[in-house]
């Protein structure tokens, strides 16, 4: 599942001023941020102005030091630690296209278009996608023995609160014990489908072998460590309140709540598909959806599952059947975990927020073992991996 790479990595000592969040969690005003305090910030690869100049500056980085490829190939043990959480896992270069990883989640073409631009252009992974897989076996005994006694190569504090730490495995013994037990495993994409997608796109470029048939990727044992799995919620301007409430009245039970934080809570106990809409004043409870309504608005070729996934329903019933709005990334804006910026943005746009509870991990693994896919943005995985601390070049692999 997972082959050894020659990592490319930072010499800079403070290794907190030149790394980033994942591409696709960076507001505009972040990613200047970033790019302003540090001339060397990973984030003037991933979210470049134009991809050569992605291209130059990692060409430029390698000529003068302060990127380098490690000399011997290897999977890495990363953990990611903070009070009351710990993650560990490796990176390595999954096998492109393999039955083993699962994907679970839609993609759009506008997000894959510009990652492959992006990889094409740089020839190099810049940033892993995260695959959980549920182990407790030897793969898990290796990263434990090796955070346990060996010296970190990286050990950093970012964010104020989370350290990462990371080690290589170079040994070919450990490395074979590690790859015949991943062997018999199934991974699922957490978080990075628009990245796996965009590999699966360079490796059909190709007719001949190469470093495009594998992937930078974090694999995480789940048994293990359990995934945190956060809420995706969507802004929809220019669709003010009233009307998304009274349009919903139709087809939905709707409660009215004076205070956000009360329909919040509400939510959480609330049975069956429900969501809160608001644009930051009074707030909305969407309940009991009209059994014949929905029933016709679902497809019939999905599994019970499926069907009852609360994304499924938005995107499905909700959104087209109630306010006639189809899915995509111009009518619909994606927010990540954050309730309060997602009530902001939809008073700036005199939109809607639609707040979501996050889906069952357990739901999500069956929809994916059986070979179906939730729509996009239906999950958060977290603590999702930094980006910077092991990149990966075609011309180094």
């Amino acid at each position: 599942m997972l082959r050894p790479f020659r990592g490319v990595r930072y010499t800079a000592d403070d290794l907190s001023a030149v790394t980033s969040p994942p591409y696709d969690l960076i507001s505009p005003a972040e990613a200047r941020r970033l790019a302003d305090a540090h001339p060397n910030n990973v984030v003037r690869l991933i979210l470049p102005g134009h991809y050569s100049e992605a291209r130059d500056a990692l060409a430029t980085w390698f000529s003068e030091g302060i990127l380098a490829a490690d000399e011997t190939p290897a999977l890495y043990v990363y953990e990611q630690s903070a009070p009351g959480f710990v993650q560990r896992g490796l990176i390595g270069a999954v096998g492109v296209g393999s039955d083993a990883v699962l994907p679970h989640e839609n993609v759009m073409p506008g997000p894959v278009a510009d990652r492959l631009a992006l990889m094409r252009t740089t020839q190099a992974n810049l940033e892993p996608i995260f695959l959980l897989y549920a182990g407790n076996g030897p793969a898990t005994a290796s990263v434990e023995e090796v955070a346990a006694t060996r010296t970190p190569l990286v050990d950093v504090t970012l964010n104020d609160t989370t350290r990462h730490r990371l080690w290589a495995i170079t040994d070919p013994a450990d490395l074979d014990k590690i790859a015949t037990d991943l062997a018999t495993h199934r991974a699922m994409i957490a978080d990075g489908h628009h990245r796996y997608a965009t590999y699966r796109e360079l490796q059909a470029e190709h007719d001949e072998p190469g470093p495009w048939d594998g992937g930078l990727a974090y694999l995480v044992d789940s048994t293990a460590y359990p995934p945190d799995l956060k809420a995706i919620h969507r802004v929809i301007p220019d669709l003010p309140v009233s009307e998304a409430v009274a349009r919903a009245k139709g087809a939905w039970q709707v409660h009215e709540y004076p205070d956000l934080d009360e329909a919040l809570t509400a939510l959480a106990d609330a049975k069956g598909p429900a969501y809160v809409v608001t644009a930051g004043g009074p707030a909305h409870l969407l309940t009991d959806p009209d059994p014949l309504q929905l029933n016709l608005a679902m497809p019939t070729d999905r599994s019970e599952r499926w069907r009852s996934l609360e994304t499924a329903v938005l995107n499905e019933f909700l959104l087209p059947k109630v306010w006639g709005i189809e899915d995509d990334e111009q009518q619909v804006q994606i927010v990540h975990h954050d309730h309060a910026t997602a009530a902001r943005l939809a008073h700036e746009s005199n939109g809607t927020a639609v707040l979501m509870r996050p889906l069952n991990a357990t739901d999500v693994f069956a929809v994916a073992e059986e070979g179906e896919r939730v729509p996009r943005k239906s999950t958060s995985f977290s603590p999702k991996p930094a980006t910077g601390l092991v990149l990966r070049t075609f011309a180094t692999d």
